[in-house]
């Protein structure tokens, strides 16, 4: 009961801070919208709140408001849930507190992907502007076969031979993106600026096509909660208690990498989410993964518009890489959780 009350409560506080959030990072910028006049216009396109609502602002904030800043802190709320989730899935599927989401080469396969759209051209006629992060998560979600079929034994998978696959994978991978990257001449900029994360380009569209695959994972990992208690208790005791190890962790490395492909495949590649959220999360509430998970999300979408919010507005008018941000702010945290840190996370 104390364990459902600190859930119940710590979810809240966050709900609460990421509502907060969004709308101070959606009213500063180059155009300063108060707080509250950003949560009216939001609110007149509620239904039935809307007729409530005097409408004094001009078209241009509105504008402004609902169709440049609010997809991009959707979307950034969106990838920072599911880093973070994805994160806490791979550290408990592999049993590594160091596991992040982009330890098994999806990143770098969708960044590989990414840059030969760039390089190349490729353009799908019948996704039109989409191309770019289709052709990124296809590619993210192939390393993620290729690294999985290396690491396959029989019918098993041991841990510290997908580790090493991946990273093998990924060096490569790594190999052929240098190579992409010294043909891309006039291009080159982009491809850097996009491998450091960003979300500029973003529009409504973005949201409609990564905001369906990134919540149907999320629902499904849910599920799997006492499963990862299970195997954080040893793959013995997880096989005992009824467990299908290698099925149930096949599921999770999937769920997982779809996660990623999908975020990186509209923001790049923004490192530490995954890594720091997770952790942070275990600080508060210990290592139960039906309070980790949910707790994560909202952790991940926390973080994630407040390191966007800062990338907007340190150096405005010009605009940091989200990546570099999440690294300043991810690395001297983890650093401290290291040395910090006094109990067993799992």
């Amino acid at each position: 009961m104390a364990k459902r009350s600190t859930l119940w409560l710590t979810m809240i506080s966050l709900l609460i801070g990421l509502v907060i959030l969004m709308g101070l990072s959606i009213s500063l910028g180059s155009a300063q919208i108060s707080f509250t006049t950003v949560w009216r216009v939001i609110l007149s396109h509620v239904p039935i709140m809307g007729d409530w609502i005097e409408r004094d602002w001009p078209d241009s904030t509105a504008t402004i408001v609902l169709d440049l800043r609010m997809p991009r802190i959707l979307l950034a709320s969106v990838v920072g849930a599911a880093l973070a989730l994805a994160g806490a899935l791979y550290q408990g599927v592999l049993r590594n507190p160091l596991a992040d989401p982009f330890i098994l080469g999806v990143s770098s396969g969708a960044s590989f992907g990414a840059a030969m759209t760039f390089v190349f051209g490729i353009q799908m006629v019948w996704i039109g502007q989409m191309t770019l992060p289709v052709v990124a998560f296809i590619c993210g979600f192939a390393t993620l076969m290729v690294v999985y079929s290396i690491a396959r034994i029989g019918q098993k998978v041991r841990m510290e031979t997908i580790i090493l696959a991946g990273v093998v994978v990924q060096a490569f991978l790594g190999a052929c993106l240098s190579l992409v990257m010294s043909l891309a001449n006039e291009k080159l900029q982009t491809i850097v600026f996009w491998m450091m994360g960003s979300l500029t380009l973003t529009d409504w569209s973005y949201n409609a096509v990564v905001l369906p695959v990134i919540a149907l994972t999320a629902i499904v990992a849910m599920m799997f909660t006492r499963e990862l208690n299970m195997l954080g208790l040893g793959e013995e005791v997880a096989h005992h208690s009824g467990v299908s190890v290698e099925r149930t962790r096949f599921i999770l490395l999937i769920l997982a990498s779809l996660m990623t492909g999908a975020a990186v495949a509209v923001s790049g590649a923004i490192g530490f989410v995954g890594l720091v959220v997770p952790h942070m999360i275990r600080l508060i509430v210990g290592s139960d993964y039906r309070m980790i998970l949910p707790l994560s999300i909202i952790g991940g979408a926390l973080f994630l518009v407040g390191a966007d919010t800062l990338a907007r507005v340190i150096l405005a008018p010009r605009e940091l890489p989200l990546g570099v941000i999440t690294a300043f702010l991810g690395a001297p945290f983890f650093i401290y959780l290291l040395r910090q840190a006094k109990r067993e996370y799992f």
